[in-house]
């Protein structure tokens, strides 16, 4: 793959990441029209670590205060703060056992575009349902219930096309979460899932014996990491004005792009 295909694609990646439409849908579109090649594992990495860096980046106050709530004084100094960094990790379990049992398998039979078309629909419309029933709920009310149901939620997210981000965005407003409350618990759960791949996939490139590009990795994670961080501010601020349904027309019209795609003779 040429450094421009990569750095497109990096800012696709960046863009989509944290929006509920879905970042695999979208890196599959230039494979499927253009024939660009797969992304490969230096890719993953730079993609990966970038994400990594605008969240922590752009959540730094709450990421800072709840590291600081579980680390000092083993959570009792700053309980509010422990009890979220607590539950955060708690959400993550659900994804990281289905992600270890089934991700080879979810890798090879489920990376079809028929099945990526038809999860963005189906869990387009599953957020349209889940945004009528939200609510005033901030993230200081998260109930031990509510984290157990959006980290299974999380794991649902392997399938191709689903958006980790927004099929946990979905779960808590099901639960009666506000809009914003729901948006930033959702990227706070991300991190340690990005985290876990980025340290992952990044062994793998080191013990790799292919040539490592490291220039091109720098310049792909700067371009997914600036589009990432910009798309998490903006997203934060209008998402309880704008709400989710123009998320939703969007997964609906991309669905059917990408089912044109399978069809097209």
């Amino acid at each position: 793959m040429s450094l421009e295909h990569a750095l497109i694609l990096a800012v696709i990646q960046g863009l989509t990441e944290f929006l509920p439409i879905s970042s695999s849908a979208h890196l599959i579109l230039p494979s499927a029209i253009l024939g660009w090649t797969d992304q490969g594992l230096a890719f993953d990495v730079a993609v990966h670590l970038g994400s990594l860096v605008a969240v922590i980046f752009a959540l730094r106050k709450r990421v800072t205060r709840v590291l600081c709530g579980v680390l000092v004084g083993f959570g009792r100094r700053y309980p509010r703060h422990a009890r979220l960094g607590w539950m955060v990790a708690i959400a993550t379990i659900p994804a990281v056992g289905v992600g270890f049992v089934l991700k080879s398998w979810i890798e090879t039979e489920l990376r079809a575009v028929e099945v990526i078309a038809a999860a963005t629909i189906g869990f387009g419309l599953l957020l349209w349902w889940a945004d009528q029933h939200s609510g005033s709920r901030t993230v200081s009310h998260v109930r031990w219930r509510d984290v157990l149901i959006i980290g299974c939620a999380q794991a649902v997210a392997l399938i191709p096309g689903t958006s980790r981000s927004g099929i946990t965005l979905t779960a808590a407003l099901a639960l009666g979460w506000s809009r914003r409350a729901a948006a930033e618990f959702s990227f706070l759960m991300s991190i340690p899932v990005i985290l876990g791949a980025s340290l992952l996939k990044g062994w793998d490139l080191v013990t790799s014996p292919i040539q490592v590009p490291w220039v091109d990795i720098g310049l792909a994670t700067l371009a997914s990491a600036v589009a990432a961080y910009g798309c998490i501010r903006l997203f934060l601020g209008m998402i309880e004005r704008i709400g989710v349904a123009p998320f939703v027309i969007y997964r609906l019209v991309l669905g059917v792009v990408l089912f044109a795609v399978v069809w097209m003779p």
